[in-house]
């Protein structure tokens, strides 16, 4: 079962953000033990390197540290390169948000089967099925 998994749920869980980290750290472990093959785009990469920064600023060891997320990131998700025709197909699909349609794109692309996020009213037309965090653990985690 390859996910992929929004920029929200992956922050949820790196800042342990309540509610909804819970469920989030549940995925993460299912990647971990290999249960289900976890997905990020490459562009979602940037985004949270460059979200872990503003966390972590003032730190002396900024650098290292957000390098030190990413690179445990990366030894657990597999990552999904975005290409110029996904931003082409993006603007055809129905959606209010660009960013949204572009990881989309790339999803269907790239074959995966289920979508993760917190923000699923951004998916209502994805012919990709879409899960909140919740549903996702309670629906094909059990």
């Amino acid at each position: 079962m390859k996910v992929l998994i929004d920029t929200n749920v992956i922050i949820d869980v790196l800042q342990n953000r309540e509610p909804w980290c819970d469920a989030g750290k549940k995925i993460f472990l299912a990647i971990a033990n290999k249960e289900i093959t976890g997905c990020l785009t490459a562009k979602e990469v940037t985004d949270i390197h460059f979200i872990s920064r503003r966390q972590f600023k003032g730190s002396s060891k900024i650098d290292s540290v957000c390098r030190e997320i990413i690179s445990k990131l990366l030894k657990v998700f597999e990552v999904l390169d975005t290409l110029g025709s996904d931003c082409y197909n993006a603007l055809a699909i129905e959606n209010n948000d660009y960013e949204d349609a572009i990881m989309l794109s790339t999803a269907l692309r790239s074959e995966v089967d289920y979508i993760v996020t917190r923000d699923a009213e951004h998916y209502n037309s994805s012919p990709i099925q879409v899960f909140t965090p919740d549903q996702f653990v309670s629906e094909k985690l059990v």
